[in-house]
């Protein structure tokens, strides 16, 4: 899976994918609905919060220097593919 927006298909390939896309990361995948339910279930507000700080082995800003907030925001939608509030 990929955005269809480019600039997020670039984000997503360069700083998420590399965790979000391989099993055994530790990272929920892209896509999986179920191992992202619980993440959902805190809120938009505490993901981006854990993107922010970092949370577990993923690094502050989960490895995006260039992402802004409305960036992570899109990227944890897409990834969690489904609604996020």
């Amino acid at each position: 899976m990929t955005p269809s927006d480019p600039k997020l298909a670039e984000l997503y390939t360069h700083a998420c994918k590399a965790c979000h896309g391989v099993a055994g990361s530790g990272a929920p995948l892209t896509g999986d609905k179920a191992a992202w339910a619980p993440r959902v279930a805190k809120g938009l507000i505490a993901l981006k919060t854990s993107v922010a700080a970092g949370y577990k082995g993923m690094p502050a800003g989960g490895q995006c220097f260039t992402c802004t907030p409305a960036d992570h925001e899109a990227l944890i939608r897409f990834m969690a593919d489904q609604p996020v509030s």
